[in-house]
């Protein structure tokens, strides 16, 4: 008698095929398919007999990780990987967050762009350029995705702290999308980076053979405007539910279109509002260890542009929530620029700088501001290096028992003081943070661990509440709420060792908790677009994508 035939699995509907799925980042899975799905989708022959699990595969990326002898190589590895696996990529950063932090993002992805017509190996994201105006729609019809939650967008005017970087700037928009996926979930098919290239004023680049971008000066004014609104448009159109962050422009440019922006779709900026937050959690811990209270600062930062303003915005809105009043609150934040201490009586001073414009006398530097406004911490984001000097960090601590003191520029590069340097000069007595990462230091017996006050404790939260709630709108409230959530995951241990942040590997568990705050303020001020659930951790859990890989078998 005949035996009957085993019946071949069926591959589930959408799945490429052969070398297109190999190809494919987002289903590839390489070595780990199994001989089943070989079968059934066509890869027989295509890949070697054996077949890995996804712990083999993190072994082999790690082992080829470690022979690269630069961060910059680590970082090229790294988004090859991305290129070609994206789920194995993903599994790789969550197992090595702590490690992989600095590589994906700052402040190795400061030295990509610097670098990036020279190492690009494989287009990601959109490249929207001034010379699609008026097709704009029909452009990005070309994006295979139709269900775009977030999108990163730059004009690569003001990349963290090394200027104009033109289409450069494009790292920037894939290593923030990269670390909403592995801080909070955030899908990678649903993630979108955007460069809307309108030149450059970076003559190096214009010079350079290998750049990627427009070679032409910066489109400005009403043009520029009209640009920027024709693709946020045919976004709105394609992506219904999308979020989009604006990310690393020019100051100016930054809060005219949030100003323009803000109330009338979902989004926000991450240099202004992501800032902001995570600086005032890092506020919030500080105070818990010099036993003050928020209304009891006196806040000296240097640096005013949209950073600065972010962060004395939202430390505003948060004493007037604690009861001050607005110009009370106000009075308590001061800036530094570089024409000296921001008062009434200097001409010429740009808009966004006009409200915290306070009437004293004209202080030419840093140091006599000091002197002159006895401040309780001081905020540099100026991206001015060692700008934090012996003077200034000494200056401090005899003003203060607990200096608070946080260097914020990025990147490492761009830091006003180091861990080391704070420390040592204030004697043990500084509460720092810095925007990049510094080791821990050990100060006459005491190991110091200190706090990266990196935006990815903010922005991932803010992504996922708004993305799992279906939000209409990104508000300060929730950014406040945010800083709350933030400060209140700081444990006691983690203040014992100078750490006023909680640790990177707890950043997914942080990030849910914080997007559920951000969701209550949805649901609370009718923002959302979903019912509201019996319990919002749950909801936001259930929208955080996993690094694991599924069967393309129908079972």
């Amino acid at each position: 008698m005949t035996q009957k035939s085993s019946k071949l699995p069926e591959p589930k509907p959408g799945i490429p095929k052969g070398t297109a799925l190999l190809n494919d980042p987002l289903f590839n899975k390489g070595s780990a398919f199994t001989m089943a799905e070989r079968s059934a989708l066509g890869l027989s022959g295509l890949l070697p007999s054996q077949v890995c699990t996804i712990e083999n595969q993190v072994e082999r990326v790690m082992e080829n990780y470690h022979k690269k002898s630069t961060d910059l190589e680590r970082y090229i590895h790294l988004v090859s990987l991305q290129d070609r696996n994206e789920t194995l990529f993903y599994r790789v950063i969550a197992d090595n967050l702590e490690a992989m932090m600095p590589i994906v993002y700052t402040p190795t992805v400061g030295s990509a762009c610097q670098q990036f017509g020279h190492i690009f190996r494989r287009s990601r994201g959109m490249y929207i350029s001034y010379e699609d105006r008026g097709n704009i729609a029909q452009v990005i019809k070309n994006w295979p995705s139709r269900d775009v939650r977030v999108i990163v967008m730059t004009d690569g005017e003001r990349i963290l702290g090394l200027g104009d970087q033109g289409a450069s700037g494009m790292g920037i928009p894939i290593g923030k999308l990269s670390l909403y996926t592995a801080c909070c979930g955030i899908a990678p098919s649903q993630t979108l980076p955007v460069m809307l290239d309108v030149g450059t004023e970076n003559e190096t680049y214009l010079k350079d053979p290998l750049y990627m971008g427009l070679r032409q000066k910066r489109v400005r004014g009403p043009e520029y405007e009209a640009f920027v609104a024709e693709f946020i448009e045919a976004a709105r159109e394609a992506w219904p539910n999308v979020m989009i962050q604006f990310e690393d422009f020019g100051n100016k440019t930054a809060f005219r279109l949030l100003e323009i922006w803000r109330d009338k779709i979902c989004t926000f900026n991450d240099d202004i509002q992501g800032t902001a937050a995570v600086t005032l959690a890092g506020i919030f811990s500080a105070l818990r260890l010099t036993q003050k209270t928020l209304l009891d600062q006196r806040i000296l930062l240097l640096g005013a542009g949209e950073a600065g303003v972010g962060i004395g915005d939202l430390i505003v809105t948060a004493m007037v929530d604690r009861g001050a009043k607005l110009e009370e609150a106000r009075s308590k934040i001061w800036f530094v620029d570089s024409q000296g201490l921001v008062v009434k009586s200097r001409t010429g001073l740009a808009e966004h700088k006009l409200r915290f414009a306070h009437d004293f006398r004209q202080i030419p530097n840093f140091v006599d501001a000091i002197e002159a406004i006895q401040p309780t911490a001081i905020i540099g984001v100026s991206t001015l290096a060692k700008a934090f000097s012996r003077e200034v960090i000494e200056k401090m601590s005899k003003i203060n028992e607990r200096p608070i003191i946080f260097a914020l520029s990025n990147p490492t590069s761009k830091a006003e003081c180091s861990a080391e340097e704070a420390y040592t000069w204030s004697k043990g007595k500084a509460i720092y943070a810095s925007g990049s990462p510094f080791p821990p230091f050990n100060y006459e017996g005491k190991t110091f661990v200190p706090g990266q006050g990196n935006n990815c404790y903010i922005f991932p939260g803010v992504g996922l509440g708004v993305v799992a709630t279906k939000s209409k709108r990104v508000t300060d409230r929730m950014f406040a709420e945010s800083a709350r959530s933030l400060a209140e995951q700081t444990s006691q241990a983690d203040l014992d060792m100078g750490r006023i942040y909680p640790a990177l590997n707890r950043i997914q568990e942080v990030s849910a908790i914080i997007a559920a705050a951000v969701a209550e303020v949805a649901f609370r001020d009718g923002l959302a677009g979903v019912p509201k659930p019996a319990n919002t951790l749950d909801l936001v859990k259930a929208s955080m994508w996993k690094p694991e890989y599924e069967s393309y078998l129908v079972k």
